[in-house]
Order: structure tokens, then C-alpha cells, then sequence
């Protein structure tokens, strides 16, 4: 994999596709995205896999400040040389042509810095709410356009849950519109928009494999303009917390994992109104010190969001 040419990390069969798969993706619901299997070409992501790090070797700190099922690393060249070889490839103009021609979008930017990217693994029981995406790159005045996805699990199944939902409106309905189970080497690739929802249910491991985890590799991709009627404010990631599932009507008798769900469902929504009451009281701080400390309030705002 060492010097690995950019066109050459996808799979020959999805470039022989390209057209096929490009009007696929501008036609698809509820937003423009591809789910394609065996994306990367034989043995990457098996080399992948095999260095994928550790979970306390990356970051595994909540908001909170406490360890939490979710670890992440956004120093992927430092992971080892077949994620040297990704970046090599993913950031020059042979890899860049290629999603161009899979999505329609040209003038596509790698992000070296991997913000919101890079590996992801998450434990059992862990889940993601509805959400989209910052549409700002932090630093840069880039818009960002693509996000891309590829799982590395070998083992998994649908019931298992953790697969990845995209939604036409979440404040709506609990059931996403399209649902994907993450198994090796499926990769999702999504335009990044103020209408793209999308998260991922609960993970509900059984009891023999309880040692597994959520894999995956996330790749960023921006441009330095979009279409106008696309363009919106500056914003953070915001979340929609998930609706009761439709099950639970009147009439219907709770069982076990029925409480079991109810209760996930108001911690994570006791959670995000402790995040917004503490960033309220961080905001109303910074007002207090004046212009200086207003900006150390929003500089701290983005690096948590950011990070999470």
C-alpha cells in the first residue's frame, strides 16, 4: 500500500461504474448519497483494520470531561503507514477527480486536519442522534460538501443495530428513510447540506459478542463555493433528539427493553439540556469580561463541538 495513487485506493468495479453511480447519487432520497460494498480496492481496507488503534489511544473523553463509549483519533498519519498511505492518496487530484465523477460536485478539498474525522469506534449501547453537520470549515472559508464513510466490520448484522440512518426530518418521525448496516468495507458517501440528517441507532451487541465495537474511517471533503440557494448562516453541528419510537402508544404494555430504551432516550435529552444550560452560563461569563472574553467563549464553544 506504500505510495498508493489516489484512484487506485477505490475499487477498479466502482470506477468503471462512475456514471452509473453519479446519477444514482443526485437521484437518491431523502438527499443526495451512495451506499457502495467492497468500496476500497482488495486488501486497503484489511490493512486498515489491521493497524485501526486502539480505543484508549484515542480520544475516549466526553463532554463531560469522563470516559465515554465513543473514541477518536484525527492523527492519521501517525496511526500507521497504510493510514500514511490513505492520506497520500485521499488528498491529491486523482481521488478528488474520482468523487467529483461519482457526485457531481467539483473543486472538492481534503482537509488535513481531519476535523470531525478520522477514525471513529463506538461501544455497545452507544447511538447518534439525527443531525447535521457544521457547514463551515472551522478555520478555513470552505463550505464543506461531502462526507464519506467506510466501516471495518468484519462480524455485524442489522440487529445488532449502530447502522446508519438518514432521515427527511427527524423533528417528524423516529423512522429514518434509509437505514444501512455498517459491514466491512461499505462505504457511505453523503452531501454534506442543511437538509442531510443522519445518525445511527442504538448498538444492542448480544451477550456472545459483547467484546465487538462500531468501526469506521470518516473523510471530510469542502469547496470554496457552493450553489447560492445552498448557502446558509454559519452554524455548528445541530442535533435533533430522536423522537418515541412508534411503538409506544396507548394501550401497548412496556417490556424490559422497552424501559431500557425510554431510559437512553432521557438521558441523552437530560445530557444535551445540561450542554445548552452550561453553555448559557459559559456565554452569559463571557459577556461579563467583555469582547475578550467573548472570544475565548466561542473559540471554546467550537473546539468542543468540533471534537465531539
Amino acid at each position: 500500500m506504500h505510495g498508493l495513487p489516489g484512484a487506485s485506493l477505490i475499487h477498479p468495479r466502482v470506477l468503471e461504474s462512475a456514471d452509473r453511480l453519479g446519477a444514482e447519487f443526485t437521484a437518491a432520497e431523502p438527499f443526495p448519497h451512495l451506499v457502495i460494498d467492497d468500496f476500497l480496492a482488495p486488501g486497503v481496507a484489511e490493512r486498515l483494520l489491521a493497524e485501526f488503534p486502539g480505543f484508549e489511544q484515542g480520544n475516549f473523553v466526553g463532554d463531560d470531561g469522563q470516559p465515554g463509549g465513543k473514541s477518536t483519533s484525527d492523527k492519521v498519519r501517525q496511526l500507521g503507514p497504510a493510514y500514511r498511505a490513505l492520506d497520500d492518496a485521499i488528498r491529491g487530484p486523482a481521488f478528488l477527480q474520482a468523487l467529483s465523477r461519482l457526485t457531481g460536485i467539483d473543486g472538492l478539498i481534503y482537509d488535513p486536519w481531519y476535523l470531525g474525522g478520522g477514525t471513529h469506534e463506538n461501544r455497545n449501547g452507544m447511538s447518534l442522534d439525527p443531525h447535521v453537520d457544521f457547514n463551515f470549515h472551522p478555520s478555513e472559508r470552505w463550505h464543506r460538501r461531502l462526507n464519506l464513510i467506510v466501516y471495518l466490520n468484519p462480524v455485524w448484522e442489522a440487529a445488532w443495530g449502530g447502522c446508519f440512518e438518514l432521515f427527511r426530518d427527524p423533528h417528524a418521525t423516529p423512522r429514518p428513510d434509509v437505514s444501512i448496516v455498517p459491514v466491512f468495507n461499505r462505504c457511505a458517501l453523503f452531501e454534506t447540506s442543511e437538509r442531510s440528517w443522519h445518525g445511527f441507532d442504538q448498538i444492542r451487541l448480544p451477550p456472545e459478542q459483547a467484546g465487538l465495537s462500531r468501526r469506521s474511517i470518516a473523510l471530510y471533503f469542502y469547496t470554496k463555493t457552493r450553489p447560492a440557494e445552498e448557502i446558509a448562516e454559519r452554524h455548528t453541528t445541530y442535533y435533533v433528539n430522536r423522537q418515541l419510537p412508534e411503538r409506544l402508544r396507548e394501550g401497548h404494555v412496556l417490556d424490559a427493553d422497552d424501559v431500557a430504551e425510554l431510559q437512553a432516550l432521557v438521558t441523552q435529552r437530560d445530557a444535551h439540556i445540561r450542554m445548552l444550560y452550561a453553555e448559557n452560563t459559559a456565554l452569559r461569563k463571557a459577556q461579563d469580561g467583555g469582547i475578550g472574553g467573548h472570544l475565548l467563549y466561542l473559540a471554546k464553544r467550537a473546539y468542543v463541538r468540533f471534537r465531539r
